[in-house]
């Protein structure tokens, strides 16, 4: 019996930029119109990816994905890379990579005996993003602050701002966490504005959070590397404003948090 993963970080990314499945087969089409490679996208296609029944896209594909997303093809979630065998002669690939038929491990595995604690409820849903950082330049503390697209597949939390719903301008954020009862470990990161203060800097590191008892708060420290090869860190917590998802909820959340 198999199972197919799910592809929370490109649905993450098709939340954060408002789209539905629709809207990202019609722009998927429309980028490779307009890059001389049509394509056949569609909203069938999209659900295959976002639900794990196609591993890797085509490479038509794939192009049309970075050009749409702004993201390269391996920051997108699918499970395989492309490979020499998906290309054809024509340069625009093959089928889309099918999942490994590979059984999942059974309950006497090292594997399944090591797997993390069940946790309670689901924390998908729009959270508030707020972290403070000390800036040596400007000799001050300042904040941080996004409205966030966080889904849940087993103990695996994908988070990504909103396009409009930052603090800072043009500052997007991602994470990508693992749960364990209600202690949440993983890495973020922010591509600053190229505008701003730190002129388009990208900036990464390690986070770790508990969960209150309500569910509705993670309180805990981000840790990353300074311009002068520093380590620093800071308090980082996440605050639930919406448990939907949809659409309508991804517009009203799209907007800047107040100061």
């Amino acid at each position: 019996m198999t199972m197919n993963t799910p592809n929370a970080k490109l649905r993450a990314v098709r939340m954060g930029l408002l789209m539905s499945q629709d809207d990202m087969a019609r722009a998927l089409r429309e980028a490779g119109a307009s890059a001389g490679e049509p394509n056949d996208a569609n909203k069938r296609l999209v659900q295959r990816w976002e639900g794990g029944t196609t591993a890797a896209p085509r490479p038509v594909y794939a192009r049309a994905l970075e050009r749409v997303t702004g993201l390269p093809i391996d920051a997108l979630g699918f499970a395989a890379p492309l490979t020499l065998a998906s290309v054809q002669s024509d340069g625009h690939g093959g089928h889309d990579l099918e999942p490994s038929t590979a059984t999942a491990p059974s309950s006497t595995t090292p594997a399944a005996q090591t797997a993390t604690r069940t946790q309670n409820g689901n924390y998908s849903g729009i959270w508030l993003s707020h972290y403070e950082f000390f800036s040596s330049g400007r000799a001050n503390t300042f904040t941080g602050k996004h409205y966030v697209v966080l889904l849940q597949h087993g103990n695996k939390l994908t988070v990504r701002s909103l396009p409009g719903a930052s603090l800072n301008p043009n500052s997007p954020l991602t994470m990508d966490l693992t749960l364990d009862g209600n202690v949440v470990t993983g890495t973020w990161v922010e591509e600053t504005a190229s505008e701003g203060y730190y002129a388009g800097a990208r900036y990464h590191g390690a986070i770790q959070m508990l969960i209150e008892p309500t569910g509705r708060r993670m309180v805990g420290k981000w840790l990353g590397f300074g311009k002068e090869f520093d380590v620093n860190t800071g308090p980082w917590t996440l605050e639930f404003k919406d448990a939907n998802t949809n659409k309508a909820a991804l517009e009203k959340w799209n907007i800047q948090p107040e100061a």
